[in-house]
C-alpha cells in the first residue's frame, strides 16, 4: 500500500454493494476449504444483528478489508469477519484493521478477544497474524466445540 494513501478505519454497513462483494469471496474461499459443518463464517444479515459492530478499511474509498467484533458478553467479544480482498492482501491493511479492532475492544471495555479460524494451510497466513499480535491458541470458547477444522485462539487485554 502506498504511504500517501491514508487508510481510514470506522463503522461501517456490511450491506454496502462492496463489502457483499468481499464477504461473498469470504464465504465461498470457506465453504472451498472447510466442510460445511465447519464453516463459521457470518453472512450480511447475521453480521448486521446488535451484539455486532463491523469495520471496513478504505483507502482512498476503495474497499481494503472488513473486521468485526460480536459483544459475547459485558467484558469478552469475538472477532468475526477479518477479510482483505484477495487483491489487496499483504498491503498491510489486515494488520492494520486488527490492531484498530485491538484498539476498540480495549476502548470499550473488553478484557478478552477470542476468535476461531480454519487449521488448514489456507488459514496459515491469518494464524502467524494473529499470533503476531498476541493471540495464543486456546479451546472452543463460546457455543463452539471441539473441531479437527478449527483453530480457537484468544487475547487478554
Amino acid at each position: 500500500m502506498s504511504h500517501s494513501t491514508a487508510l481510514q478505519i470506522g463503522i461501517d454497513d456490511p450491506a454496502s454493494e462492496d463489502v457483499i462483494a468481499l464477504l461473498e469471496e469470504h464465504l465461498a474461499d470457506m465453504y472451498a476449504t472447510s466442510p460445511p459443518e465447519s464453516v463459521h463464517a457470518l453472512d450480511v444479515s447475521k453480521l448486521k444483528t446488535p451484539a455486532i459492530t463491523f469495520f471496513t478499511a478504505r483507502a482512498g474509498g476503495k474497499l481494503m478489508g472488513c473486521i468485526a467484533i460480536k459483544r459475547l458478553n459485558e467484558t469478552q467479544g469475538e472477532i468475526k469477519s477479518m477479510r482483505t480482498p484477495t487483491a489487496s492482501r499483504r498491503s498491510g491493511a489486515g494488520k492494520q484493521l486488527l490492531a484498530y479492532l485491538i484498539d476498540y475492544a480495549r476502548h470499550n471495555g473488553y478484557q478478552t478477544l477470542w476468535l476461531e479460524t480454519g487449521s488448514m494451510a489456507f488459514f496459515e497466513p491469518a494464524r502467524q497474524l494473529y499470533s503476531a499480535h498476541g493471540f495464543a491458541f486456546c479451546g472452543p470458547f463460546a457455543d463452539y466445540t471441539e473441531d479437527p477444522n478449527s483453530c480457537f485462539m484468544c487475547k487478554a487485554l
